[in-house]
């Protein structure tokens, strides 16, 4: 059984590096492939890790601006709000009835 050495680096990278500040990517990128390039087994899970890690170094959690929900986009007009609602057809309901013993 051989191993797989051609896994996709580059998605994993570019997987970790979308919640990183656009400034960021550039610099992290740079780092995973050297981070890659010095893992001595390459493995799917070594390859993680050590991105992964490197990954936290790098994260910037979000200002306190950024990081609250905006109250406008609640009250922006939809089909749901503007329009009625739809009636309730009553007791227009049918019920069946099966007799004992069937």
């Amino acid at each position: 059984m051989s191993i797989d050495h051609d896994l996709d680096y580059d998605a994993l990278i570019s997987h970790l590096a979308s919640p990183l500040a656009p400034s960021e990517r550039a610099a992290f990128r740079r780092a995973a492939e050297d981070a890659i390039a010095r893992v001595p087994c390459r493995g799917e899970g070594a390859v993680y890790r050590a991105v992964a890690e490197l990954q936290r170094a790098y994260f910037r959690p979000p200002t306190e601006g950024r990081a609250h929900w905006d109250i406008q986009q609640e009250l922006r007009p939809t089909k749901l709000k503007n329009e009625p609602p739809i009636e309730y057809p009553g007791d227009a309901r049918v019920a069946r009835y099966r007799k004992p013993g069937r």
